[in-house]
């Protein structure tokens, strides 16, 4: 896969461990619905600790490991507080992970689903999201991830048998590619080879998918309106 080249009309990167790709993947799923496309799904594997830092709390929250700095910490909660203020209006519990996760393996869950059709996917992706972010769904243990599989209709031992071959060599051959493309982080979508990073961004691709009719639209998050 060439990371900005697609034979669909949208490509959009995804990572499981993502509160911000979560909020955006309904939204999302939703231009397939209202322009009659099919998107490319892909993975991005954050490498959170490169530029994050790293911590684990337990069951009660508290730090039993941390490597950030103070400015890393103001970040990292921040972005949490924000991503939970934007959960609650949309009604989607979102629970910070206790660790940094490694989710590679739900990512190539995501190529492999992908090869069943729409509906497979968008069941593995709801199911994985949904459960990782309960704190229900270990996105580090290939046996687990292969149960989403087959529960969202997929092929599972199709899936471990991807995984230990021609999956994991295609998730990271795409990895190795990202960066130097400049797609560094999700959600991002890519349309006729244009770059758009965060969700603020749908406005302008939907515009962009709509033929360009009427003017541009501002940058701007979905208000997320509560329902009355």
């Amino acid at each position: 896969m060439h990371p900005l080249e697609t034979d669909k009309p949208l490509i959009v990167y995804m990572d499981f461990k993502s509160p911000y790709a979560y909020l955006a993947k309904d939204p999302t799923w939703q231009l397939e619905d209202d322009f009659g496309i099919s998107i490319d799904w892909r993975p991005l594997t954050l490498n959170i600790p490169s530029f994050l830092g790293s911590a684990k709390v337990n069951e009660t929250g508290k730090v039993v490991e941390a490597n950030r700095t103070p400015r890393q910490w103001q970040g990292v909660r921040y972005a949490y507080m924000d991503a939970k203020r934007y959960a609650r209006l949309k009604d989607i519990l979102i629970y910070g992970p206790r660790k940094i996760w490694d989710s590679s393996l739900a990512g190539i869950g995501m190529l492999w689903t992908k090869r069943s059709g729409r509906d497979v996917l968008k069941r593995y992706m709801d199911i994985a999201y949904e459960r990782f972010w309960r704190r229900d769904l270990d996105i580090e243990d290939e046996a687990v991830v292969a149960g989403v599989v087959a529960e969202a209709g997929g092929d599972e031992q199709g899936y471990l048998a991807y995984l230990e071959g021609e999956g994991r060599r295609e998730h990271d051959a795409l990895q190795a590619q990202l960066h130097g493309a400049g797609i560094f982080g999700v959600p991002t979508y890519v349309i006729d080879g244009q770059v758009f990073f965060g969700r603020e961004h749908l406005p302008a691709v939907r515009w962009l998918l709509g033929g360009r009719q009427g003017p541009a639209p501002d940058v701007a998050y979905d208000r997320f309106e509560p329902a009355q």
